[in-house]
């Protein structure tokens, strides 16, 4: 299997150098364009907040992978912070393995990262568009697909919210159960605050205010994504029309004071008001979980729902490397059955050439009469010396053994044919 995969990631990288090797839509398709034309007939790229991977076939020659890894950082005009060491090197049955493990999300930061699967399928998909895939990375990519697929609905290691962000989120979507009817006032426009308002916008919240001590943040959240922007100054008379408040503002001292909230439950008539506060220090007074139908968590409360999804997911990995290892010994059997096939073929007329010259040359040393007898007997002595190998081969790729390539190439290497089905013997 010659595939070949250079990545730099989470694990080799802190994000200020992860965040270099980065590449938008449009560099992407230039670099696969440029990766094709320069090292692999067949690659792909995928490139996430916390890996930049290089999948590619090679060719003829073989390529040297540091190559690339300068090719990338050069693509990138990094070379003044990203070295070559930072990037990780993966080849065949490896490289396989894992891809693999990346789309399952076993190989996350966060462990069973719902985000990844799309992301491979979106980098499959711009790969495709940009004509730099072949016969093996289609199929490499279809079965890689299928594992992360696999991984989402047989396995736990998607379930469950692993960020306090995604946590106030989940929890808003359980007490209120169609979330398309609700409204939220987002209180911080930091960090934390955008990824709730992707996660709630992502649960079909049906509308979102966003206060912010600096409106202009508050206001180019809402251009991105929508919403509608409420003066920090008015945030207690927000809470009056809202139905979940997620407050995670940078702040020593309580935003949101009990006073506030009473009175605001007051004018909703005491309709249900869920209050989640995941800043440190706390936005919201504790006293106002006191108020009749106020429910109020605060970040602790989600902290312990985080750590126990984090355990569970942990859990489930043994279930995804199981399927890991299964779709990986089926890729191999595809891929040897691509190899093992012409390999057979080639030995099989390299021999039957030997065999038909030896006979031309020597043929009329037999009388006319068995000249056919030993045209006879030679093919069947041809075929019983290819019996063995060609079964043996066959079964081991039909049962996926790591041996079937090392075989097929010292067969070619031993006999002298290359896999373009040329020989040294002029056969």
């Amino acid at each position: 299997m010659n595939l070949v995969s250079v990545g730099i990631s989470h694990l080799t990288a802190a994000v200020e150098i992860r965040e270099r090797m980065w590449l938008s839509e449009e560099e992407l398709r230039r670099a696969v364009t440029k990766i094709k034309e320069q090292f692999y007939p067949e690659c792909m790229l995928v490139s996430t907040c916390n890996r930049t991977e290089l999948y590619g076939i090679e060719g003829k020659v073989g390529v040297d992978a540091r190559e690339v890894t300068e090719f990338l950082i050069e693509f990138k005009n990094a070379g003044d912070a990203v070295r070559t060491d930072h990037f990780q090197e993966w080849k065949s049955d490896e490289a396989v393995e894992h891809l693999f493990r990346v789309v399952s999300g076993i190989e996350s930061q966060v462990v069973g990262d719902i985000q990844i699967l799309n992301q491979v399928k979106e980098a499959f998909a711009l790969a495709r568009e940009s004509h730099t895939l072949g016969p093996v990375m289609n199929r490499l990519m279809q079965t890689t697909l299928h594992v992360g697929k696999r991984t989402r609905s047989e396995t736990g290691i998607g379930e469950g919210a692993v960020s306090v962000s995604y946590a106030a989120v989940e929890l808003a979507g359980k007490i209120f159960a169609d979330l398309s009817r609700k409204s939220s006032l987002l209180i911080g426009a930091g960090e934390t605050g955008e990824l709730t308002l992707k996660h709630l916008l992502g649960k079909g919240i049906g509308q979102v205010f966003i206060a912010n001590r600096t409106r202009e943040k508050a206001e180019a959240l809402t251009r991105q994504f929508g919403g509608t922007v409420v003066d920090f100054e008015n945030v207690a008379d927000a809470i009056r029309n809202v139905d979940i408040v997620i407050a995670s503002v940078n702040s020593p001292t309580y935003v949101v004071l009990p006073e506030h909230v009473h009175k605001v439950m007051k004018q909703r008539s005491n309709n249900p008001l869920l209050i989640i506060d995941i800043a440190v220090p706390r936005n919201v007074d504790p006293a106002s979980k006191k108020i009749e139908n106020v429910f109020l968590y605060d970040i602790d409360s989600l902290s312990g729902v985080v750590d126990r999804n984090v355990e569970e997911r942990k859990s489930e990995i043994p279930k995804v490397e199981s399927i890991v290892q299964e779709e990986l010994q089926e890729f191999l059997r595809w891929v040897g059955s691509l190899e093992v096939g012409p390999a057979i073929q080639q030995f099989h007329d390299l021999l039957e050439s030997i065999r038909h010259q030896e006979v031309e040359k020597n043929i009329h040393r037999f009388k006319p009469e068995d000249r056919e007898l030993v045209d006879l007997v030679t093919r069947r002595i041809l075929n019983k010396v290819l019996h063995t190998p060609a079964t043996v081969l066959k079964q081991e790729s039909e049962e996926g053994k790591e041996e079937t390539m090392a075989r097929v190439k010292a067969l070619r290497d031993l006999f002298g044919f290359s896999d373009n089905g040329k020989d040294r013997h002029g056969a």
